[in-house]
C-alpha cells in the first residue's frame, strides 16, 4: 500500500497527518460569503430591491386581474345596452393605435424619419432637384403660351386674308340667295282658304 493510503488508514499511527495538513490550506471567503447581485450594493440594499421587486410584480398581478373583471363588466354593459361588436371591435382599434402612437419605438421612428427627411430636403442633391423641376415648369408654362399665342396670331391672319374673305362672301352670297328663295316661294303659295280677288269657277254646262 502507497502512503496516501498509509495516511487515510484508520489504523494507521499518521491518521491525524492528513487533517492537520488540510487545515493549514486557506481557504477563499467568497466561497462562503455570499456575492451581492450587483456590483457596489451592498446585502441590505440588495433585500431592499428584491422585496420591492417581489412587491411590484405583485401589483402587476393584481391590476391585470382587476383590468380583466373591469373588461368584462364593459363587455356585459355593451351587451345589454345592445352595442355591436363592431363598434367595440373599432374602440379597440383606436387604442391600441394610440397605444402604438406613444410607445417610445413610434416615437424614436417618427423622431428618425423627421430627422431624415430634414436631411435630404437640406441637401444639394435635393436642392438642385427641385431647381431643375422649377425651371423645367417654367418652360413648359413658356412654351405653352408662345404657341397659344403664335396660333391666336395664325387664326387673325388667316381671318384678314383675301381667301378668307372671299370665302365669307361666298358663304353670304348663298345664304343671301336661300333666304330670298324661301321668301318667294312662300309669297306665290295661294290662300288656304281660297280667297281674295280671283273669280270663283262657275258651275260646269250641261
Amino acid at each position: 500500500m502507497d502512503s496516501v493510503g498509509q495516511d487515510i488508514n484508520l489504523n494507521s499511527p499518521n491518521k491525524g497527518l492528513l487533517s492537520d495538513f488540510m487545515t493549514d490550506v486557506p481557504v477563499d471567503p467568497g466561497v462562503t460569503a455570499r456575492t451581492p447581485a450587483v456590483e457596489g450594493l451592498t446585502e441590505a440594499e440588495e433585500e431592499e430591491l428584491r422585496a420591492e421587486l417581489a412587491k411590484v410584480e405583485e401589483e402587476i398581478v393584481t391590476l391585470r386581474q382587476v383590468l380583466a373583471a373591469k373588461e368584462r363588466h364593459c363587455g356585459e354593459l355593451k351587451r345589454r345596452l345592445g352595442l355591436s361588436t363592431l363598434v367595440g371591435l373599432k374602440q379597440n382599434l383606436s387604442r391600441s393605435w394610440h397605444d402604438v402612437q406613444v410607445s417610445n419605438a413610434y416615437v424614436r421612428t417618427s423622431e428618425k424619419l423627421g430627422e431624415w427627411n430634414e436631411k435630404v430636403t437640406q441637401s444639394d442633391l435635393y436642392k438642385k432637384t427641385q431647381e431643375t423641376l422649377s425651371q423645367a415648369g417654367q418652360k413648359t408654362s413658356a412654351a405653352l403660351s408662345t404657341m397659344g399665342s403664335a396660333i391666336s396670331r395664325k387664326l387673325g391672319d388667316m381671318r384678314n386674308s383675301a381667301t378668307f374673305k372671299s370665302f365669307e362672301d361666298r358663304v353670304g352670297t348663298i345664304k343671301s340667295k336661300v333666304v330670298g328663295g324661301r321668301e318667294n316661294g312662300s309669297a306665290s303659295l295661294p290662300s288656304p282658304t281660297g280667297g281674295g280677288d280671283q273669280p270663283q269657277p262657275g258651275p260646269a254646262p250641261f
